[in-house]
């Protein structure tokens, strides 16, 4: 499973924006912000695991989720790239429509 693929679900999106907030947590600590099994937990945090969008540490018995960096700079790229395309997509109809504007107001004032 990709990032994106895991972020597709709103449960695992707000446990990703949870540890992001309040930093290296346990699955019990995260758990206590939602109203689902701990297995479900369980489940979908290592589905954020393997998209590499958590990263998990064995302390003890305890086992440490926090946000991988990576991910997340993967992430913003991808979202730059993606503003970026579309902020030149708008740059050109904004040329369009004042070449168009110029047009209408050319035979306007010449009439």
């Amino acid at each position: 499973m990709d990032m994106f693929e895991a972020l597709g679900q709103t449960k695992r999106r707000e446990m990703v924006q949870i540890i992001a907030k309040n930093g290296t947590m346990t699955a019990t600590q995260i758990s206590r912000h939602f109203k689902v099994t701990p297995q479900a937990i369980s489940q979908h945090l290592k589905l954020l695991c393997q998209a590499n969008v958590l990263s998990m540490q064995r302390v003890a018995q305890m086992r440490l989720y926090s946000v991988n960096p990576k991910s997340v700079g993967e992430f913003n790229k991808w979202s730059n790239e993606v503003l970026q395309l579309w902020d030149n997509r708008l740059d050109r109809l904004d040329k369009i429509i004042e070449r168009e504007k110029k047009k209408t107001g050319e035979k306007t004032n010449g009439n």
